[in-house]
């Protein structure tokens, strides 16, 4: 006999549990890091800890409304979403407000909001969408070079409204593709191009190529032990040379110098101690004053509102991206481990469900989530403890602003309720 059993209570718990916990730890880490001792009112909204309250009670109602619509309507509707959202890219360029250098922002009467952020569960929806179409094959270079397109489309429009940090995170949707099954000299390219790109910057396009081209000889003469057939060989040094050189130029002609100073610091490009100390004064003070936030909570922390550098506002628009040495200061190594611990949970968790789908629509959707997810929680916590250049891109749940917060709720939960569906017994 068929059974049908509603979907309402069949989220995955798991997740939304994960989820809470995040959502509600991050608000009080805003609160601590906006206030400074003159705390009034949790509903105080011209604090941003009043706002983000407001913000998660929006989340409330587009949880429930996404929840309540139909299923099958995301892939149905993930072109018009997918539309939708480009075209809010393109009237930036009309309407658009300028923040911190980037016109990234539509301004409703005092209310900001992020395009960009929205476009991020869009692309995934109409990526997954384009992948798990009947006549698309991604093993096929023409399919790869149109889903290529789908996803290269929003990027360029947002690193033109000089948003460079939302651009890098479409590119983990490389990861999609690579679990749909494209070959995988992809990915070996990918770690090529990265490692050729940094030991560029580093010592020098002339150098770099001079060290490959040693190694392909080595490798011609003593590991493949062919004194003829030079074709492959010559074709990726000319390749590796191409590409080195566009980097530099990449690095000095497109990059800005803002942008340019945070790769120089990293890399330790600039050689005069002097130079280096200023630079680090000016351009990466939040970074310094990040890490010496984090440094200074030890093991336990300072306690919840008890941070010192987090009262005395050391750390600039703490409470946005630098979200992330509130948590260090005030609950040390282990609130942070744990931190890690339930973002590495949720990811996987996401992972595990969009596997045990027999749609493929929703399996490559669970792995577009589960990307962009990585992507700034790795590249943000990177930024905050300086492991990886200065980019500025929020921490999922965590950093103060409605745009987020209710874009990666929107992400997350189209995916439980995908997920919800697979979960009905019939």
């Amino acid at each position: 006999m068929n059974v049908i059993r509603s979907n309402s209570f069949q989220l995955d718990w798991i997740a939304v549990i994960i989820f809470t916990t995040l959502v509600i730890f991050g608000y009080f880490n805003i609160l601590s890091a906006s206030t400074s001792g003159e705390f009034t009112s949790y509903l105080d909204i011209t604090k941003p800890y009043g706002k983000q309250l407001m913000f998660m009670i929006g989340s409330l109602i587009l949880i429930t409304v996404i929840l309540t619509v139909d299923a099958k309507f995301y892939e149905r509707f993930a072109s018009i979403l997918y539309l939708g959202s480009i075209f809010s890219l393109i009237g930036l360029f009309v309407f658009g407000k300028q923040i911190n250098g980037a016109t990234s922002w539509y301004d409703f009467g005092g209310l900001t909001l992020q395009p960009s952020e929205f476009a991020k569960f869009a692309t995934a929806l109409a990526l997954a969408k384009y992948i798990s179409d009947l006549q698309t094959n991604i093993k096929e270079r023409r399919d790869q070079i149109r889903a290529g397109i789908l996803v290269g489309l929003p990027a360029i429009l947002i690193l033109l409204q000089n948003d460079a940090g939302s651009t890098i995170v479409f590119g983990s949707l490389f990861f999609v593709f690579y679990r749909e099954g494209i070959p995988q000299y992809y990915l070996l390219f990918g770690v090529f191009l990265t490692i050729l790109g940094i030991s560029t910057l580093k010592f020098s396009a002339i150098a770099t190529n001079s060290v490959i081209a040693v190694l392909l000889l080595f490798y011609q003469f003593f590991i493949k032990r062919k004194k003829k057939k030079f074709r492959g060989t010559i074709a990726i040094l000319l390749c590796s040379i191409c590409l080195s050189f566009g980097v530099e130029w990449a690095y000095t002609k497109v990059l800005q110098k803002h942008q340019q100073d945070r790769i120089g610091l990293w890399l330790r490009l600039e050689k005069d101690p002097e130079k280096l100390q200023a630079m680090k004064r000016n351009i990466s003070y939040n970074l310094n004053e990040s890490e010496k936030a984090i440094r200074s909570g030890g093991t336990f922390g300072k306690g919840f509102m008890d941070g010192t550098r987090t009262k005395g506002k050391f750390v600039p628009e703490q409470h946005t991206d630098y979200i992330f040495s509130t948590v260090g200061e005030e609950w040390g190594f282990f609130g942070s481990s744990m931190v890690v611990i339930l973002f590495v949970l949720l990811i996987l968790r996401i992972v595990y469900l969009a596997e045990q789908h027999k749609s493929q629509f929703s399996r490559v959707y669970g792995y577009g989530v589960a990307s962009i997810l990585f992507a700034h929680f790795l590249i943000n916590i990177g930024m905050v403890m300086g492991l990886i250049p200065t980019i500025g891109i929020p921490l999922p749940f965590f950093s103060y602003g409605g745009s987020g917060l209710w874009a990666f709720t929107i992400l997350v939960f189209i995916f439980l309720k995908l997920d919800s569906n697979r979960l009905n017994v019939w």
